[in-house]
This record gives structure tokens, C-alpha cells and sequence, in this order.
């Protein structure tokens, strides 16, 4: 993997916790919770997801219950109280950060980039 392979992903995993953290403000099983964050244009490998849902619900942010839904049973997952309480405050975070980057990179395409020549 190259340097900016390894950057984007890095980008790329804090933006999955809050983006799963607020798709189960609503309850979903793994399919349905893949299928929801692919359609707003994030993408999400099993191998990635269900890591994930498991690492969430041990640090008591979501909650799961096995049930039986057309013939088969599947594990649905919703937020924990706690885990509510804390995408509440990652959104407030994420929010000020967004609006600081948006804040550096526009001043800095104002002025353009100057990469070290004088």
C-alpha cells in the first residue's frame, strides 16, 4: 500500500464510527445497515463492518438482539443510551473540526500553496 492509501484509510476510519454510530439511531442488521451506508456513498466491507458493530456494543455503545426475519435469523443492532449520549458529542466534535478544515483549506486556496520554494 502506498503512503496516501494508508492516509485515506486512516481519514477514513474515524468517519465510519460516527457514520455507523448515526445510520443505528435507527435499528438495522449488518445487510441492511451495509446496503444504507453504501446508498449515501460510503462504502463498507464485511470484514470491516462487523468487527466494528462488535467493538461498538462491547464499549456499550449499541445494543443487538437476535431475531428471526423471513425464515432467518439475524442479529439487529440500535444504539445504547450511552452510545446516543456519545454520537451526540462526536457530532458536536466532528462539526468543529469540519468547520475548521473548511476554514484552513479555503484561506489557503485563497493565497495558493506554496510548497517550500522561495
Amino acid at each position: 500500500m502506498d503512503q496516501l492509501e494508508n492516509l485515506r484509510l486512516e481519514l477514513r476510519r474515524g468517519c465510519l464510527v460516527l457514520a455507523v454510530l448515526a445510520q443505528l439511531q435507527k435499528e438495522h442488521y449488518g445487510y441492511t445497515l451495509r446496503k444504507s451506508l453504501a446508498e449515501s456513498g460510503l462504502e463498507i466491507d464485511e470484514g470491516t463492518l462487523y468487527p466494528l458493530l462488535r467493538r461498538l456494543e462491547t464499549q456499550g455503545l449499541l445494543v443487538s438482539e437476535w431475531r428471526e426475519e423471513d425464515k432467518r435469523k439475524k442479529r439487529f443492532y440500535r444504539l445504547s443510551p450511552q452510545g446516543a449520549e456519545t454520537l451526540s458529542l462526536l457530532l458536536a466534535e466532528w462539526r468543529l473540526i469540519n468547520s475548521s478544515l473548511v476554514q484552513i483549506v479555503d484561506a489557503n486556496e485563497t493565497v495558493g500553496i506554496n510548497y517550500g520554494t522561495a
